[in-house]
């Protein structure tokens, strides 16, 4: 088998061949309209070291590059997101202020009975960065080598496991109560404020199992420290690919991925909105960006703000649907 550091590096060779030729910003070119006529923030929604706040440094690197203004990074974790969310909702529409999330932006209205704002209403969608993947991990020692002994061992011991989710609401969160659920498996749930502090505690032993992103766990597999048992999507994630998927293992309704996107407060100008957009999209086409997020297991996107407010429109939906056939009871 393939090591996830050999993969990588394949990866990133074919990644850059397949990628456009690097994009040439001048910063003169967007004097115009006075914008951006300060320093950026760009919030994260989510603690140091996740998926999350590497996009975020990696966009936000280039784009102060592409506009040759400093663009500043601050971590806003905690409430599933909703912080870092109520802080650029409440911040002036003028784009100086932009907030980097996860799908949990679109799924916190499921599971919490009162979210201070209103995910469609209350933001202007910039784009949609990446796609991510989220993978059963364990320790390498835990008595279970595959899904199907890992329900049979769940099954023989009810209330013994608990599991862990990089947040409430999250898509961790989700997949684990309805996998759980399913499986017909008694588990508690243990959630954490993002996905690098839960896996600090599942490498210590202070939580069995966990539903991690791909991206944040795949070091720890490539190096010993976990052991992945199913992944989900429709196919298999790059880089884990000899890891199954839930389907593959006989449990539809896992194939919605998670995603990172880049939003700004609701009423910010169109003509603001179109520039991050543009300026993005061409970022993320850049060959260097993609194979930094294909490192990590993050597959581009890049669209632009009309894609990604139908995205937002659709995946509310569907994640209401899965909460809601779930079972899963808004707290």
């Amino acid at each position: 088998m393939s090591s996830p550091s050999r993969l990588s590096r394949r990866h990133l060779l074919q990644a850059a061949a397949a990628g456009v030729a690097p994009t040439s910003f001048a910063p003169a070119a967007f004097a115009q309209a006075g914008f951006p006529s300060k320093p950026i923030k760009f919030i994260v929604a989510f603690p140091p070291g996740g998926a999350t706040d590497l996009v975020g440094r990696l966009i936000a690197n280039k784009l102060q590059e592409a506009w040759g203004q400093n663009v500043v990074v601050e971590n806003k974790a905690g409430a599933s997101g909703m912080i870092g969310s109520s802080e650029v909702m409440r911040a002036p529409a003028d784009g100086h202020t932009a907030l980097v999330t996860i799908t949990t932006h679109i799924q916190n209205s499921a599971i919490f009975a009162k979210v201070p704002y209103d995910p469609l209403k209350d933001f202007e969608p910039v784009s949609q960065i990446c796609l991510s993947y989220l993978v059963l991990v364990v320790k390498p020692d835990f008595p279970a080598s595959n899904l199907k002994d890992f329900i049979a061992l769940v099954k023989a011991n009810p209330g013994k496991y608990s599991f862990g989710s990089f947040g409430t609401g999250s898509s961790s969160h989700i997949v684990g109560e309805t996998f759980a659920r399913k499986a017909g498996l008694d588990m508690a749930h243990v959630p954490y404020k993002g996905s690098a502090l839960m896996l600090t505690d599942l490498l210590g032993g202070q939580v069995p199992l966990a539903w991690a992103d791909v991206s944040t766990a795949t070091q720890h597999i490539a190096a010993g420290k976990l052991k992945p048992l199913a992944v989900t999507g429709e196919r298999r994630a790059p880089l884990l690919a000899q890891v199954p998927t839930l389907l593959e293992l006989g449990f539809p309704g896992f194939e919605p991925l998670g995603w990172v996107g880049i939003l700004l407060p609701a009423r910010t100008p169109k003509a603001i909105v179109d520039k991050y957009s543009d300026t993005i999209v061409k970022i993320v086409k850049m060959p260097d960006v993609r194979a930094r997020l294909y490192e990590q297991t993050l597959m581009p996107v890049g669209d632009n703000a009309a894609s990604f407010a139908r995205t937002l429109k659709r995946d509310m939906g569907l994640w209401q649907n899965i909460v809601t056939t779930a079972g899963i009871k808004p707290q």
